[in-house]
């Protein structure tokens, strides 16, 4: 399985290389207008522009993947406790159910 996840991972990287090398012509991004009618703008490659604002667009449903799993990880040891609690005897019921039986010593046991 190892394997195949580091087939995908060089698969993947290639095709980001090859992204970004197939679309280095610079363009201008425009972040902020200015007084003078202008633009606060850098000159970034398309590919490095694609590339960082899919990151962005995906941060969102990252963070909230990640708050589902923690939710659903504290969801299930919760449950995990509850069930632990009400399946485990209390001590007195354990001490009452089990009864002890002396253990015979080796002097008794030659005496019979």
């Amino acid at each position: 399985m190892q394997v195949i996840r580091t087939i995908a991972w060089v698969v993947l990287t290639a095709v980001l290389v090859a992204f970004i090398a197939m679309n280095w012509t610079k363009v201008p991004v425009n972040f902020w207008p200015l007084a003078d009618g202008n633009y606060f703008h850098f000159e970034w490659p398309v590919g490095v522009v694609a590339l960082l604002f899919f990151g962005l667009g995906m941060l969102p449903v990252w963070a909230y993947l990640r708050a589902v799993r923690w939710r659903l990880n504290r969801r299930i040891a919760s449950l995990e406790n509850s069930l632990r609690a009400t399946s485990m005897p209390s001590l007195a019921e354990a001490h009452e159910a089990a009864p002890v039986t002396p253990i015979e010593t080796p002097s008794e046991i030659e005496k019979s």
